[in-house]
């Protein structure tokens, strides 16, 4: 039998979770110390699993499966395709980030006594939501994909409620109720889509008589499995609605803002680098997949939905007072261009929808950990509060200018790729769709560059006169991000190879193919 490479790096985060939450009390820096090395592990593993993995191979490779729940017709399935390769490797490369940004965000409070923040439990709840998100991206049975994709809500919960920004630390009864309407709010939010899909879920075993994605593929293939137009639309509707909301898209959005804006910068980036991709990976892996046709009966009303996304989350981006708010604001936009992709049904649109939510969550997790920072020192999340800060740490408001302009896609840096395949690719099957989307680019660069000049720019402010430039610390967090964001600016062949057989089998599933351009025969 060979080594379960998959279930060794989902496992390994949760033995680090359990060693870190048993480190004594008093030995906080132990506990931290732990936590990265085995969130430093798990990046190696997913290292290995990139090297061992055949872009032009089988489309589920490394392989596990074995009985679960016999009764019920449930089993440990796992295998890993480009797309779920791909954002594996991102979760597994932004932990190690986010543990070094919080290093001493979970620290007992100086200003309270009486209030002691458990260090050890904070970094165990990130190291378990690793775990889980790792294992749901390379889940093949739909029960178990199902109980990860309701489970990492817990720690989730946890750390969004029980560790809030630092920003709030001097209004401790206020804080800790807008940290429990966030976390209570994300908590029924994702509920109540979980609860819609589970139904879903039992309603696909009573068609199939299975919860293997891969049988139910093979079935679909070999004509042995054919389900009523009725009841493929009703499931797809109940898996799509879950995932929605974990995405989020619009209407189904409002509980981000909310929880990016009152956890930590670590816990955000988590939140919307890492978590949120579950949900967009979900539409690709299993709506396309499991329901090919509802997928294509629904494209009209979710492409309204995503560009309502775009629009609606860039517009309200540019109009916040909040720095975080406007980074949550802004990923909102994002996501419609993510979800845009998928459902344009064409190669560039899903190619370029994975490649965006890798991208994304490396521009987010560079641009919002360097507001944290910021907002560290300062300590406010108003952008009003700041000004000239450029004058006074030019590493940090440099980081923060590269972060930035990754997130308005500027040619050169990552995102710009993933954008313009999905604007491509949306254009080629619904040209109006695409010219509509591209008014997020505008806004995009509104609300970024208006960001950095009331912040960065201008004369300097007494608050901020005495500032201090990011430290080693800081940089280590920092550095490597922004030049990922540059190398796969410029050379994204890499991931492309990954991502674009996967991508192929899945435009097969849904029957599509790229529609071929109109060229004029010469006269």
């Amino acid at each position: 039998m060979s080594f379960p490479l998959l279930t060794a790096t989902a496992a390994l985060p949760a033995i680090g979770a359990v060693a870190t939450a048993a480190v004594p009390a008093a030995r906080r820096a132990a506990a931290k110390w732990l936590a990265l090395a085995f969130s430093l592990g798990t990046l190696v593993l997913a290292g290995i699993a990139l090297v061992r993995f055949e872009p032009g191979g089988s489309r589920y490779q490394l392989t596990e499966s074995h009985a679960w729940i016999k009764d019920f017709g449930v089993r440990y399935e796992l295998g890993v395709d480009g797309i779920g390769l791909a954002l594996m490797a991102l979760t597994a490369l932004l932990i190690p980030f986010v543990i070094l940004a919080g290093w001493h965000d979970a620290d007992p409070l100086e200003t309270s006594s009486s209030r002691w923040r458990p260090t050890q439990g904070f970094f165990a709840l990130i190291l378990m939501v690793e775990a889980m998100v790792v294992l749901s991206f390379v889940a093949t049975d739909v029960f178990l994909f199902y109980i990860l994709f309701e489970a990492m809500l817990i720690p989730m919960y946890f750390l969004i409620g029980g560790f809030g920004d630092r920003a709030h630390a001097g209004s401790d009864e206020n804080a800790a109720a807008q940290r429990s309407y966030a976390a209570v709010k994300f908590l029924l939010y994702n509920l109540v889509g979980g609860l819609i899909m589970l139904a879903a879920v039992i309603g696909l075993y009573v068609v199939t008589g299975t919860f293997s994605l891969t049988e139910i593929a093979e079935a679909r293939a070999d004509g042995s499995l054919s389900m009523a137009t009725s009841t493929e639309r009703w499931l797809f509707l109940g898996f799509f609605f879950a995932f929605a909301v974990k995405a989020p898209l619009w209407p189904l959005h409002t509980w981000l803002p909310n929880a990016m804006g009152e956890a930590t910068t670590p816990v955000a980036v988590l939140i919307t680098a890492v978590v949120d991709k579950v949900g967009t990976f979900a539409m690709l892996r299993f709506c396309l997949q499991l329901f090919p046709e509802a997928s294509k009966w629904a494209t009209p009303v979710v492409l309204v939905l995503a560009l309502i996304s775009i629009i609606y989350g860039a517009l309200l981006a540019v109009g916040q007072r909040d720095i975080k708010r406007l980074i949550a604001y802004a990923s909102i936009s994002h996501f419609g261009f993510i979800i845009l992709g998928i459902f344009a049904m064409t190669s560039q649109g899903q190619s370029g929808a994975t490649l965006y939510m890798v991208n994304h969550g490396i521009s987010t997790a560079a641009l919002m950990l360097v507001a944290g920072f910021l907002i560290t020192r300062r300590g406010s999340r108003l952008i009003a509060d700041y000004g000239g800060v450029q004058k006074v740490a030019p590493v940090l408001a440099g980081t923060f200018l590269i972060g930035g302009l990754a997130t308005l896609s500027l040619p050169g840096l990552a995102p710009f790729v993933s954008e313009f395949l999905v604007l491509v690719g949306a254009f080629a099957a619904y040209p109006a769709v695409g010219i509509i989307a591209t008014t997020g680019i505008v806004l995009a660069a509104i609300y970024v560059l208006v960001l950095y000049q009331r912040t960065m720019t201008g004369p300097v402010k007494a608050e901020v006169q005495g500032m201090a430039d990011l430290k080693v610390r800081e940089l280590v967090v920092v550095v490597p991000l922004i030049a990922l964001l540059i190398f796969l600016g410029v050379y994204p062949k890499p991931l492309t190879e990954i991502v674009n057989p996967a991508v192929q089998h899945t435009m097969s599933d849904v029957q599509k193919k790229d529609p071929q351009p109109e060229v004029e025969a010469a006269k």
